[in-house]
């Protein structure tokens, strides 16, 4: 393994003058060391030196971040790979624009985190770079956002407590969305309409497929999805509610499957393991609107004429590097709840229930994780060795990375249930 250079910035922030990426550098200058070393980097020295005089009121008595002006031509990034220890990057669509990015800290030991949420990239990613990433020490972590570091944490979060307080490993994890007030900004609605324009359905079908992002294959043996939940995507959890089908759940599926694989599979969260991802609805026939709804916009997403038309959309709604207001912003929320089955082979198991909830803007909350993962890195060397680089995945940086996060005002919540007379309703 290639030892990481020391730079002369702890992080860059790449993408800086983005909704998502002026977000994180106010979180970093509000909340990080006041003497880390860090840069803004885009293509606009006028539109970075703007961010910087809007964040340096957060804290005049810190390091202000320098410019660093780059394109995303492979001279610059590797020219800015060896200038810092770590690159956050925000610049999106991913699939359009980053894959030199992810290349140049792979090849140059620089450590790397983005937002991504998108599986199809990631997916070729690891292809392409895991093993340089690996040789050099780079440690690359795509989607450490909103999507999908809540669902990665509490599902490691789950398996290990049931591991430790039931010496048991764990069959099924069920998360839901129980709580979501967002505005989507125009980068997201532009990734979203945009990936089927970059990648064909072979290459689609080949990234979704079941645990496709882990390295060694899946259980054989699973928790059997109801039936009702395949036909009409419904589905009644005890502790959720009754759940229907998530738009966020295909990404964050595959991360925790990875994670899995990474931890060593059948040795880490059990042999049957398995993650399920909906969001709470209030009865079974909204339940069921939003499921074909979902996939009746899948359909349209697959006829180029209808794509252009909403692509068309979203345009108008917010064009790419714009978000909701400040004010608006203020009244998100978002709380991710799972309970967790261990695999004790009887019929009325064990559960544990875990929860994850940010009150403020999902767009804040994913620059926040951004920037408090990059500390992890920075500031553990002993994990980094430990982790020894390639692509990565959220729940890799272990409790650590959940200690940073209630820090900055997250609540994560875990605990074993009460034993139960009658099996659960599923």
């Amino acid at each position: 393994m290639t030892a990481i250079r020391s730079g002369k910035y702890d992080l860059i922030l790449l993408g800086a003058t983005g909704h998502t990426g002026k977000l994180c550098a106010e979180h970093i200058a509000k909340s990080l060391p006041t003497d880390l070393k860090w840069a803004v980097s885009g293509r606009s020295y006028e539109r970075l030196s703007a961010v910087v005089e809007e964040i340096k009121l957060y804290n005049l008595d810190r390091v202000q971040p320098a410019v660093e002006v780059a394109t995303l031509s492979m001279e610059d990034l590797r020219s800015l790979a060896q200038k810092t220890r770590l690159v956050l990057n925000t610049i999106g669509p991913y699939f359009r624009y980053c894959s030199p990015v992810v290349q140049a800290c792979a090849e140059n030991g620089t450590h790397y985190l983005d937002v991504t949420g998108e599986s199809p990239w990631v997916y070729e990613m690891i292809q392409k770079h895991h093993g340089t990433a690996k040789a050099s020490g780079a440690i690359i972590i795509p989607q450490i956002g909103v999507e999908s570091a809540p669902s990665d944490l509490l599902a490691w979060t789950l398996a290990n407590l049931i591991k430790e307080k039931l010496s048991l490993s764990t069959k099924e994890v069920v998360a839901s969305v129980h709580e979501m007030h967002t505005q989507l900004s125009g980068g997201s609605l532009a990734t979203a309409v945009g990936l089927l324009d970059h990648y064909s359905l072979g290459e689609l079908a080949r990234a979704s497929a079941p645990w496709a992002l882990s390295p060694i294959p899946g259980p054989k043996s699973s928790a059997a999805v109801p039936l009702q939940t395949k036909l009409l995507g419904v589905r009644h959890q005890q502790d959720l509610g009754t759940l229907t089908t998530s738009v966020l759940s295909g990404p964050n599926v595959a991360v925790v499957q990875r994670t899995w694989g990474l931890l060593g599979g059948p040795k880490s969260y059990g042999p049957n393991f398995q993650y399920h991802e909906y969001m709470r609805v209030k009865n079974p026939l909204a339940g069921m609107i939003i499921h074909f709804a979902v996939a009746l916009g899948s359909l349209a997403l697959a006829i180029p004429p209808l794509r252009w038309l909403i692509q068309y959309a979203a345009h108008s709604f917010h064009a790419p590097g714009q978000g909701a207001s400040r004010a608006s912003s203020a009244e998100e929320s978002y709380e991710l709840r799972a309970v967790a089955e261990a695999d004790d082979g009887s019929s009325n198991p064990r559960m544990a229930m875990a929860k994850f909830r940010f009150d403020g803007s999902l767009y804040y909350l994913t620059g926040l994780c951004l920037a408090e993962a990059a500390m992890i890195i920075l500031k553990n060397d002993s994990l980094v060795k430990e982790l020894g680089g390639g692509l990565l995945t959220p729940a890799m940086l272990g409790q650590p990375f959940i200690d940073r996060l209630r820090d900055a005002g997250i609540i994560f919540e875990s605990r074993i249930m009460p034993e139960r007379t009658t099996k659960s309703k599923r």
